[in-house]
Order: structure tokens, then sequence, then C-alpha cells
């Protein structure tokens, strides 16, 4: 099988992490779900660094992101489908 470009850990989570170095924009990734090895593809929208988020489909400002299959935090901008999630545009709900 093909090095994966993006792992998700539970098939309830709406973001994945990159796990290469140098991912690009328009990147054709090869995602794979760890909990039952499954796999899809998803292209990125913009250049994201390695351990990033990346969003699994359009996701808004106040949506719940869920990663590891746990609440990791809200969106406070928005983020297509594809597109890079972090500090700038998502924040723990702890504070």
């Amino acid at each position: 099988m093909p090095i994966p470009h993006l792992l998700v850990h539970d098939k309830k989570d709406n973001v994945g992490v990159v796990v290469v170095e140098g991912l690009t924009a328009n990147t054709e990734m090869l995602c794979v779900v760890t909990e039952d090895n499954s796999d899809f593809n998803l292209v990125s929208k913009s250049d994201v660094p390695i351990g990033h988020k990346i969003a699994l489909t359009d996701l808004k400002e106040g949506d719940t992101i869920i990663k590891y299959g746990e609440d990791i935090g809200k969106m406070v901008g928005p983020a297509e489908k594809g597109g890079h999630v972090h500090t700038q545009n998502l924040k723990t709900k702890r504070w």
C-alpha cells in the first residue's frame, strides 16, 4: 500500500492529521482511517505542515471538532473540505 498523507483515527472524526513533510495545495491525498484501516482520497486546499489538521468536511464557525473520536475544540473560523485546521480557526473549549 502507498504511504498515506493523512491519518484519521476514528470514523467519527471530522479532521485528519498530515503525516508527510511538504504537503502542498492541490495534492490528492491518500487518507487512512486507523480504526479499521479503510482509506479514501481527499484533495488538500493549501500547503499544510506535518502534524497539522485538515478538514474532512466543510466546517463553519461554532462547529465542534472531533479527533481521536473526542471533542478537541470548536471552530472560530471556517475551513472548507481539504482545508487547513489549526490555531487560526480552531480553539479549545477550555478557555
